[in-house]
Parts: structure tokens; sequence; C-alpha cells
């Protein structure tokens, strides 16, 4: 196979742009829960996250949270094109904070969630998620 230099070139820049890739979807899920907790800190612990280690489709996959006096409960998929994936708002009336939904995923990629507690502060947790197929065109 013959490698000339605007093949190389191109094959550089390509390799180039996928090593940025990940970069800039993690910089928009960083974005987007940033505008979800108003620019407030975030701690690690008393949000629940359960998501599949593997998920064969990423059309369906199953992901449920759990936090305890929370206000607000919202997941983020990083690698997805729109990071923002659902928000849940809870009343003083609900009898649990948890939401439990089927998400896409458009492939291997941390999946987080943030809630807002009842005192304003926020917590999260993230999972990733491997997934073979892609649900998001890819």
């Amino acid at each position: 196979m013959d490698l000339t230099r605007r093949d190389a070139l191109a094959l550089g820049a390509s390799t180039f742009a996928l090593t940025l890739l990940p970069f800039r979807a993690s910089a928009a899920a960083d974005d987007a829960i940033a505008t979800f907790t108003g620019g407030a800190a975030t701690s690690d612990g008393g949000v629940s996250l359960t998501t599949p280690e593997i998920a064969e489709n990423g059309n369906t996959v199953p992901v449920s949270v759990d936090a305890p006096g929370a206000v607000a409960i919202a997941i983020f998929a990083a690698g997805n094109p729109t990071p923002e994936v659902v928000t849940a708002k809870f009343g003083p009336l609900a009898g649990s904070q948890a939401l439990s939904t089927r998400i896409r995923l458009a492939g291997t990629q941390d999946v987080v969630a943030v809630a807002q507690m009842a005192d304003g502060s926020f917590a999260k947790a993230s999972n990733t998620v491997k997934v073979t197929i892609g649900g998001c065109g890819g």
C-alpha cells in the first residue's frame, strides 16, 4: 500500500479530531451539569445510580436513580450529542424520590445522576456503561 503525503495528513487530522472528541463531549456534559446546579459544587454520596455494566444495545439502556430527600433528580449522558437526558422534580407529597427509565446512549460513556437535596445542596453519582451497538445513529 502506497501512503501519499495527502493520505498521511488526512489520517493524522482524523486521529487528532477523534482524540479531542471525548473531551468536547465531556465538556458539554460538565456545562449541562453546571446549568442544573447553578454552578454549585456537588458531593459524592446520597445518590444511588443503577445502570448495566454492559449494554448490548444503546437504544434502551435501563437506568434507576434513588435519592432520599431530593427535590429534583437529573440524568446526564456525557457522550451523547445532547447530554441532558431527563429531569424529574418531586413535591412534598411524593412517596419516594426515585426515578427509573430507559435512555439512549450513543456509545460507551459515563452516565451521571445529580440530585438537588431539600437543603439546596447537590449530590451526584456516575457509572460507566459499555455499549456494544450505539443508539444515537452510531
